[in-house]
């Protein structure tokens, strides 16, 4: 059965059209596996599947993630990444980029998403704050730094030194709730059209009712984002305060107001 894969132009270009279209068929690709983005189980038989080829001096690694995770693509990353990951992936025949065999695929990052109420200037607001598992290098790019925090101020998002104000609204983007259930948080889409996903739960999220009530009255959720080993997870709204405060202070913490999208 055909599988339902995306193969970029990019990714065609460095396996070459006999391995794509053998892809494409169905011939080589898996039916199931593990998202390299998210983690969880996908099916390229039930689902948009995306190819992605991580790329390493000697080693080409092909991957698969669901088409709303990751586009199709071709990820240049060091040696060491490849050679040194530890989960295997189930590899497709052949090497595409005509070095040693495939290894694992490099640990990607995945993105922590927590919700709380954030009191500023003197009132409830909804908030999410977003903080990924490890450093978030610009695609495309070789380095060991973390690019989260400009990446995000490129697309709008201010850099918050205390949270003395609701930082300005950050039009095009929106948080999607749908019957008391976060799902996603969408950006414009470079192509324009619909919003996409920047993050979607995999699994709808609960929410509770006070953190509902105050974005419906709102209209909107504050959304905060920090670097890795920023935030951490929080069991109490007075901890992720002291944590947003703290991270704020120290240069690390970024935001925006995005608009409410469902109920």
């Amino acid at each position: 059965m055909p599988r339902m894969l995306d193969v970029s132009d990019a990714v065609r270009a460095e396996i070459g059209d006999e391995e794509a279209d053998r892809l494409l068929a169905g011939e080589n690709a898996p039916g199931s596996y593990d998202c390299t983005s998210c983690r969880t189980p996908g099916d390229s038989e039930q689902e948009r599947t995306s190819t992605v080829l991580f790329v390493g001096d000697e080693t080409a690694v092909l991957a698969f993630a669901h088409a709303s995770c990751l586009p199709s693509q071709v990820v240049q990353v060091t040696e060491e990444q490849l050679q040194g990951a530890v989960r295997s992936i189930g590899a497709v025949g052949g090497d595409p980029a005509g070095g040693e065999p495939r290894a694992s695929v490099p640990e990607q990052a995945v993105l922590g998403v927590t919700s709380g109420l954030v009191l500023v200037d003197g009132e409830l607001h909804p908030a999410l704050v977003v903080e990924p598992t490890s450093p978030i290098v610009r695609p495309g790019t070789i380095g060991t730094g973390d690019d989260f925090l400009p990446l995000l101020i490129e697309q709008g998002f201010m850099p918050v030194a205390e949270l003395a104000s609701v930082p300005p609204v950050l039009h095009g983007w929106s948080v999607l709730l749908a019957v008391g259930q976060l799902h996603a948080v969408l950006q414009p889409s470079a192509a324009g059209g619909q919003p996409v996903a920047w993050w979607q739960a995999h699994q709808p999220l609960q929410v509770t009712d006070s953190w509902r009530a105050a974005a419906n009255k709102h209209q909107q959720v504050l959304m905060f984002a920090a670097p890795v080993g920023s935030i951490g997870r929080q069991p109490r709204e007075d901890l992720l305060r002291d944590a947003l405060d703290k991270a704020a202070a120290g240069g690390r913490l970024v935001a925006a107001a995005l608009p409410l999208a469902g109920t």
